[in-house]
């Protein structure tokens, strides 16, 4: 997920009835303020697997490798820093074939390359709560002249595991990895888990007979409410996706996926359930996975991506849309929008197809920060009754 201080020129380009725009100049590159003003605009993405290739490439050696020009990777501190960049939800992520071994150790050792990470870079800073520093833009300084942009910022880092396998069927150890600074948690990947069903099928072969939610399942969900954890339902079923929306008393997200209605893909979301979503007040984070985007079409491109962010406020409202990102992640995305610097050529089509400075600000940002705001506050209730606590 990531919170990007983007500059805009929203308003003036709203309410311009002059000659059109210069072809060459930024849609949406002047700085105004951020998070503390009613006129900011910032960008939450959610999901980047920048962790998991630290793993294949350099056995999480860092110290071996200058991150901010790293160019194996769709992501480098300074591509970040050029997208705007100001926070950014770390996939922890570990492979279906750890589950039933050493998946708990493989996670902590994720968890544990993203926090040396964040100690190790001066522009990089560990943040576990929708006011952090970071996430607030407090840090921010910024200088426009003659239209061009000179800041010096951090980078807020927040932790998500990707996939329930992770905690090996134990809340005390979902409860450690939020000591740790985890703050949601995808219930699934591409494999069933003994209490949740994954939307992939054929490929894995574990608990094949498990549908939906169990019961055991639904106090993962209760405990996670009760942490103030975020839930992730990308990459779960339509069954458990179902289920999660009748329990949760809390906003849950799809932190990497796209509209089924626009492409039938296995990780899309059905219009039913955005519906449910809306009534959840969740959000769904629309993934840039070209596979998700376009169903086999060869070419995908930046209007291809921005027909699932106009189908999803069509059925849910701009209000449960954010961006999910998932560079690092896959293999193909759309055409320009090929690594983490591309961010603002996304914003630029939605304003050409006539997005609003409102909705946008929701997209950027304002809609996850209200989540997230949401799930902490829940979390600050009187306790949720739960057996296994």
């Amino acid at each position: 997920m990531i919170v990007t201080c983007l500059v805009s020129e929203l308003t003036e380009k709203k309410n311009s009835k002059q000659k059109p725009p210069n072809p060459n100049k930024p849609k949406c590159l002047l700085l105004k303020e951020c998070i503390d003003s009613s006129s900011s605009d910032s960008q939450v993405t959610d999901h980047n697997d920048f962790v998991l290739q630290l793993r294949i490439l350099y056995q999480n050696r860092i110290s071996r490798v200058n991150l901010r020009e790293l160019n194996k990777t769709h992501t480098n501190f300074v591509k970040l820093q050029a997208g705007y960049v100001g926070a950014q939800f770390w996939s922890v992520y570990v492979l279906c074939s750890a589950q039933n071994k050493d998946a708990v150790r493989l996670t902590l050792e994720q968890i544990d390359v993203v926090k040396r990470m964040c100690n190790s870079y001066e522009e990089l800073e560990l943040v576990t709560t929708s006011q952090g520093d970071a996430l607030s833009c407090k840090r921010i300084r910024k200088n426009v002249i003659a239209g061009s942009i000179s800041e010096s910022r951090r980078i807020a880092c927040l932790i998500g595991i990707e996939g329930g396998h992770s905690i090996d069927s134990s809340l005390a150890t979902l409860r450690m990895y939020y000591d740790l600074g985890v703050r949601y948690m995808t219930l699934t990947h591409s494999c069933n888990t003994p209490w949740s069903e994954s939307s992939s099928k054929g490929i894995h072969n574990f608990y094949p007979n498990v549908i939906g939610l169990t019961p055991f399942g639904q106090e993962v969900v209760k405990e996670m409410n009760r942490l103030g954890m975020l839930i992730d339902l990308s990459h779960t079923s339509y069954s458990t996706a179902k289920a999660v929306l009748n329990i949760s008393k809390a906003p849950v997200i799809f932190s990497h996926s796209s509209a089924f209605s626009v492409c039938n893909h296995s990780r899309n979301v059905p219009d039913d359930i955005l519906q449910e979503l809306k009534k959840n007040k969740g959000i769904i984070m629309v993934t840039f996975n070209a596979d998700a985007l376009a169903c086999g079409r060869n070419v995908v491109n930046i209007s291809t991506l921005a027909d699932h962010f106009d189908h999803v406020k069509k059925i849910a409202g701009s209000e449960s849309i954010g961006i999910g990102g998932d560079y690092d992640g896959v293999a193909r995305f759309p055409e320009g929008l090929e690594d983490v610097s591309k961010y603002p050529s996304l914003i630029e089509e939605l304003l050409r197809r006539g997005w609003n400075e409102t909705e946008l600000k929701g997209v950027l940002r304002e809609n996850f920060l209200r989540v997230f705001r949401e799930v902490e506050n829940v979390r600050l209730k009187p306790k949720l009754n739960l057996d296994s606590y």
